[in-house]
């Protein structure tokens, strides 16, 4: 594998792992398993039956908590803290033989590639979720299925047009996230907005209340 298509696999498995960590591993695994990918040594332990068991397990799992709303968005605050260190580990091992500062400096990049991915998705799924109805869930859960498919094949078969869409969904990330934050803590005001008038409104039934209950003694 030359320099470019492992720079493209490390891009692809760090930009994929912050959406479907589980699929990126299960796919990446089998097709070195089946002789259709070469990978790096230190990406061989995804061909390991149990590692492609595991990672075919979870990825039902994941598949299916992803089309229940606000579910999802549980499962993505609780990845956080999964995604990012596997895509940055897959981005350091998909380098190969380069050097051990190339392999780091995979590494760290990835770590951030897989974050601007992660928070990307749980925010964008977090304000879908503010919305009643469930079908758009399930059509953003399904566009991000074929999304990470055609994007791990394309980092595959075509490194440089990969990379080239990489920097511009990076780019689109950068733009999109502090709009997805505002957004969200506009709707978590809103929430919190509501429930407020009531509790204020249920202290002063209870006051009122006592109040009464005190001059009938």
């Amino acid at each position: 594998m030359d320099a470019l298509s492992q720079l493209a696999l490390a891009g692809g498995l760090a930009w994929a792992s912050g959406i479907r960590l589980y699929v990126t591993i299960l796919v990446v695994g089998l097709l070195g398993r089946l002789g259709y990918l070469h990978l790096p040594e230190q990406l061989l332990v995804l061909q390991h039956t149990w590692v492609l068991a595991a990672a075919a397990i979870m990825a039902v799992g994941e598949f299916l908590a992803d089309k229940i709303p606000a579910f999802d968005s549980f499962w993505d605050a609780l990845h956080t803290f999964i995604r990012i260190p596997a895509g940055a580990f897959l981005a350091w091992g998909a380098m190969g033989d380069a050097t051990p500062a190339a392999q780091l400096a995979a590494g760290l990049i990835g770590g951030l590639v897989t974050s601007g991915t992660h928070l990307a998705k749980s925010g964008g799924r977090a304000a879908i979720n503010t919305s009643p109805e469930p079908f758009t869930n399930w059509t953003a859960s399904a566009g991000e299925d074929g999304l990470v498919l055609g994007g791990l094949w394309l980092a595959i078969a075509h490194p440089i047009a990969f990379l080239v869409a990489l920097v511009l969904f990076l780019a689109l990330v950068a733009w999109l996230l502090p709009k997805l934050f505002r957004f969200v803590q506009r709707m978590l005001r809103r929430l919190l907005g509501r429930g407020a008038p009531a509790a204020q409104g249920g202290a002063f039934d209870a006051a009122v209340s006592a109040a009464g209950d005190s001059r009938r003694a």
